[in-house]
């Protein structure tokens, strides 16, 4: 399977469902310190790789902007250090998409969070690389910052694909499992399936030179094998 594959197969195992939409609500936003009005929407989203979380999307018209929030995350000590954790996307240059500055989480030995904003193209993960747009600070916002290097670009209407990037940037890089191996984790526990058969009635009898019991004969075919049983008719 080829990487491109792999990171297809990962977005799959990833299931989003919206579970209420407030069209008018209201939430504060730490960076500008003050109360802000908009649509307000809340998901459900069950993760392959770390869990369930539940998450809710704030958007600001009047700015352009729109946050996704932890509101529950998955059970752990790393995990409880995200509640409340928000991440920004923002008017980039191109009408009607957003950016977000790539920063990864990150834990120490003691399991306490901080986060880094990655430094080079080769430090963002492949899910990002591979299914995103991701551009130079500056070419997405037309703006140079010190530290600020590279950036995501989505949709601003495409909310889905905004939980996509929290969930990996905050929560992907805190598992103690690589995505793969939790794939072929699940690949081995899946149940197998019943192994088909066809049963055919001979329609012959057998007596038993004993007892006198007369059996009909069976005929069973199997995916691999055939069988021949007695019954009772």
């Amino acid at each position: 399977m080829s990487k491109e594959e792999a990171t297809m197969q990962y977005l799959k195992q990833i299931k989003i469902t919206r579970i209420e939409k407030r069209p008018s609500d209201a939430w504060y936003d730490m960076s500008l310190r003050q109360l802000r009005n908009g649509e307000v929407c809340f998901y459900r989203i069950r993760d392959f790789l770390t869990g369930d979380w539940l998450l809710k999307t704030c958007r600001d018209n009047e700015l352009g902007k729109v946050m996704v929030k932890a509101v529950k995350c998955p059970a752990g000590t790393r995990f409880a250090q995200l509640e409340g954790n928000a991440m920004i996307f923002q008017p980039s240059q191109r009408e009607g998409w957003l950016y977000d500055i790539i920063s990864l989480s990150r834990a120490d030995e003691n399991d306490r969070i901080s986060r880094k904003v990655v430094d080079s193209l080769d430090e963002v993960p492949a899910i990002i690389r591979e299914n995103y747009e991701v551009k130079p600070y500056e070419e997405a916002t037309g703006k140079t910052a010190p530290g600020k290097h590279w950036v995501t670009v989505s949709r601003a209407e495409d909310e889905k694909a905004m939980i996509i990037l929290f969930l990996v940037e905050r929560g992907w890089t805190l598992s103690e499992i690589a995505p793969e191996q939790k794939l072929e984790e699940m690949q081995r526990e899946k149940p197998k399936p019943k192994e088909r058969k066809k049963e055919i009635d001979t329609g012959q009898t057998w007596t038993c030179p004993i007892c006198g019991e007369k059996l009909r004969t069976k005929h069973i075919e199997y995916e691999a094998t055939v069988k021949h049983v007695f019954k009772r008719p």
